[in-house]
């Protein structure tokens, strides 16, 4: 893909970094935006989309947790849903000719029953919380404006995990428990959810080799799953994660952190098949650097 112009929202996310970090690198003149650019107010967006004048725009600006859209309904439904309704509106007016990749979730397709088919793109939408509702709406609403002629890319991606994660989420959560338990900051004890959850997860480098396929004007507009196609039990992360940080803590389980999702496996065939794509990261390589990250990050404060 030749050096262009792109527009990224959601910039100072965990993804976002990865993703800026990596169009830089590549040569791309980017924009980065994150909370100084209100996603749902026009008045704040057009002028942002005017000045950048982007061949390209990556959507990642988004409520990610699904705790705090629990928590938070009416400010997941204004940013996810809202927010992307006025990017795909400024869009048509400021950057009609820009390729739109819109990053939505695997959560949309809601648990499938174990055993089942892995979830290809077609597989009905069973969102189960409010982030997954909204995600759902605003992939669906992407759908809407690539029929009118807009160049909107759907991306659905699995789980990712990585250095800068939040431990809001699992493998993060996991990584840093056991790297405060090591560090001997608190009691060797770890709090999970459903350890028998069955998860499809990615590296955080393989999603953004991902998003940067999908950027490809040549690339055909439509929805893509971001998946590994493999199941993997959380107990047995948690596993490895423990045995990584060399920690045996008291393990507690937290129904708070229990998730409507019990089983998610992806298909990417279309993905492959549209770009080459393939993950190249192991999952024990992923977990290295999540313990290794969390050390470093604990250490410092």
């Amino acid at each position: 893909m030749r050096c262009v112009r792109v527009f990224v929202t959601g910039s100072g996310g965990f993804v976002g970094c990865h993703l800026v970090a990596r169009l830089q690198a590549i040569g791309h003149q980017v924009t980065a935006t994150d909370r100084e650019v209100d996603v749902s107010d026009a008045s704040a967006l057009e002028p942002a989309v005017r000045r950048a004048a982007p061949a390209l725009i990556v959507h990642l600006a988004a409520i990610s947790s699904v705790p705090e859209s629990r928590n938070e309904p009416d400010l997941t439904y204004r940013v996810n849903f809202l927010g992307t309704r006025c990017l795909l509106e400024t869009a048509q007016r400021e950057a009609p000719d820009a390729r739109i990749l819109l990053i939505g979730s695997a959560d949309t397709y809601g648990s499938s029953e174990p055993g089942a088919k892995a979830f290809a793109e077609d597989a009905p939408l069973r969102p189960g919380s409010p982030y997954a509702r909204t995600k759902a709406a605003a992939d669906l609403l992407g759908a809407e404006y690539a029929a009118k002629g807009l160049d909107v890319v759907r991306a659905r991606p699995f789980n990712h995990a990585g250095p800068g994660q939040s431990d809001a989420f699992v493998l993060s959560s996991f990584a840093r428990q056991a790297a405060l338990i090591a560090l001997s900051q608190i009691q060797p004890q770890l709090r999970v959810g459903n350890l028998d959850s069955v998860r499809d997860f990615l590296d955080v480098d393989d999603v953004i080799d991902a998003y940067l396929a999908l950027s490809d004007p040549k690339v055909p507009s439509d929805v893509y799953n971001v998946a590994s196609g493999r199941g993997v039990r959380i107990g047995d992360a948690l596993d490895e994660i423990l045995a990584i940080a060399g920690v045996k803590p008291e393990i507690e389980i937290d129904p708070e952190r229990f998730r409507p999702t019990d089983h998610a496996v992806g298909n990417a065939d279309r993905l492959r098949s549209a770009t080459g794509w393939k993950p190249r990261t192991p999952l024990s390589r992923t977990l290295e650097r999540l313990v290794q990250d969390w050390r470093e990050r604990l250490s410092a404060t």
